[in-house]
């Protein structure tokens, strides 16, 4: 047994890199489920369909016509003329995947179920850390803002030296014409 769930994994980068940002949600196309669980597009649908009051909207929606087209550019769904899908594809959220588990019940199902949820758990802890990172580095920027402006203002200091220099001597520090020659 342990050699079948070993055979049915799904690595994690093979997920993660399906997961888009749609409405403000991280969601998995059903045809990209489809494929991870190794069925038709029109059988998990199907499956779906038949458990309706298991799939809320915040579990998963169908895209709009605009939000189809736009992933027509970003990762090249097929066209609907020639053979493509005939019906919007749906997206299915975070705990919509989790749901499917009840709903698909095969032992690749099981693991790539698991897979998902790994993948889920590790893009919230890569953004959880981005997180801290702004926030280390706006305390840098503060600590290190007011040791620069030690800098800043001595350089401000030195400009400001300099154009008094100019105003009382008339003339510029360095080689050129002398200011009474350029009259």
């Amino acid at each position: 047994m342990p050699d079948e769930a070993a055979a049915l994994q799904v690595p994690i980068e093979r997920v993660t890199s399906r997961i888009y940002l749609l409405r403000g949600e991280k969601v998995l196309f059903d045809f990209d489920l489809a494929e991870l669980y190794g069925v038709e597009t029109k059988t998990l649908n199907r499956a779906v369909q038949r458990n309706l009051e298991r799939f809320p909207t915040d579990f998963m929606f169908q895209l709009t016509r605009e939000e189809v087209m736009g992933l027509k550019y970003q990762i090249g769904t097929s066209n609907g003329g020639r053979g493509g899908r005939r019906k919007l594809p749906y997206a299915f959220t975070e705990q919509g995947v989790a749901m499917l588990s009840s709903v698909l019940r095969s032992p690749r199902a099981v693991q790539v179920n698991i897979a998902i949820m790994r993948a889920f758990v590790q893009l919230r802890q890569m953004i959880a850390s981005h997180g801290d990172l702004a926030r280390k580095l706006k305390a840098l920027e503060r600590k290190y803002d007011d040791q620069f402006k030690v800098v800043f203002d001595a350089i401000n200091a030195l400009m400001t030296e300099s154009e008094a220099a100019i105003e009382k001597h008339g003339r510029k520090i360095g080689f050129g014409q002398p200011a009474a020659d350029k009259a």
